[in-house]
């Protein structure tokens, strides 16, 4: 396969992979709250840990000898995806789908924020902009009443920082840490803090539509790490990027077909809003980025370094 064959076939891959996630959101969705959280994310750890683990090793992705600071950030990266594991499972079991999906893309605009406060990143005033203009969608999706905010859509939200945690330590990482190593260590901490929250949670019987939603949802993952994988070797990011909003359309659809609902207007313009401001902040990026001498990191984490879900 040619180099441009393989880009020109990098967008459908990265649709396949937001495709293959949010159909894992539906499947765990559908287990309508019968499994606590922690039994749901160990029974799905466990097949996707001995998937990655595997993968890893065939691609020579797994390395003990790395710098110190690099250990320190795998270490916050694997808490922080465990949160955020956490977190957008009760989302997605109390919410509609396509309002979690639509509160995660404000991803780009949290981590350019983030970037700013944290790690002193130079931002213009068009990502300012976007910025501002993704909180406000952003606000027209969670509508907070006289009571205040929702507090289902406050996790989708601690979500939201919890990958952009994750992220912000991902994109500190030194390019000695291979991909596959941090996916793996990630999904190996999501799997552990399930087990451990399990003691206090319990574990329920389970029924046989159950373990067909289970299995389900990790082959979907299993998917989506995989479409990951591929897109990360055939296409440039800044190609593959914004069709990562694919996954807001998908979530629309299948929130329809499957669950009946379909967001009001409002919802529907604070989804458009806050999608074309991430798009826009991850154009301006990469654009930077281009321009700029490169340096020995990327200045984005997806898909260079970690495979990824939104």
């Amino acid at each position: 396969m040619t180099d441009q064959t393989a880009a020109s076939r990098a967008p459908l891959l990265m649709m396949a992979s937001m495709l293959s996630f949010t159909l894992n959101d539906t499947f765990v969705k559908l287990t309508g709250g019968e499994l606590p959280v922690s039994q749901l994310l160990a029974l799905r750890g466990i097949l996707a840990v001995l998937f990655i683990a595997g993968l890893a090793h065939g691609m020579g992705h797994l390395r003990v000898r790395l710098p110190r600071a690099d250990w320190g950030l795998l270490a916050l990266r694997s808490i922080a995806e465990a949160s955020s594991a956490y977190l957008i499972i009760r989302a997605l079991l109390a919410i509609p789908l396509a309002n979690v999906s639509a509160i995660l893309q404000m991803l780009p605009l949290t981590i350019t924020l983030g970037g700013f406060l944290l790690l002193r990143e130079q931002v213009g005033w068009r990502r300012w902009l976007a910025v501002a203009a993704g909180f406000g969608g952003m606000l027209l999706i969670v509508r907070p009443g006289p009571e205040g905010f929702d507090i289902n859509a406050i996790l989708a939200l601690a979500a939201v920082v919890a990958v952009t945690v994750r992220d912000l330590a991902t994109r500190r990482m030194s390019g000695a840490v291979p991909s596959l190593m941090v996916t793996l260590a990630g999904a190996v901490t999501v799997l552990a803090v399930a087990c451990l929250l399990s003691v206090t949670e319990g574990w329920v019987p389970m029924t046989p539509r159950l373990w067909a939603l289970i299995l389900a949802a990790t082959g979907c993952i299993i998917c989506g790490y995989s479409f990951s994988v591929l897109v990360m070797r055939a296409g440039e990011a800044s190609l593959t990027a914004p069709f990562r909003y694919s996954g807001l359309v998908f979530a629309l659809i299948l929130g329809w077909l499957v669950f009946g609902d379909w967001p009001d207007g409002l919802t529907l313009t604070g989804a458009a809003v806050v999608a074309l401001s991430g798009g826009f902040t991850m154009w301006r990026e990469r654009r930077q980025a281009v321009a700029a001498p490169k340096l020995a990191a990327p200045p984005y984490p997806v898909p260079e370094k970690g495979v990824e879900r939104p």
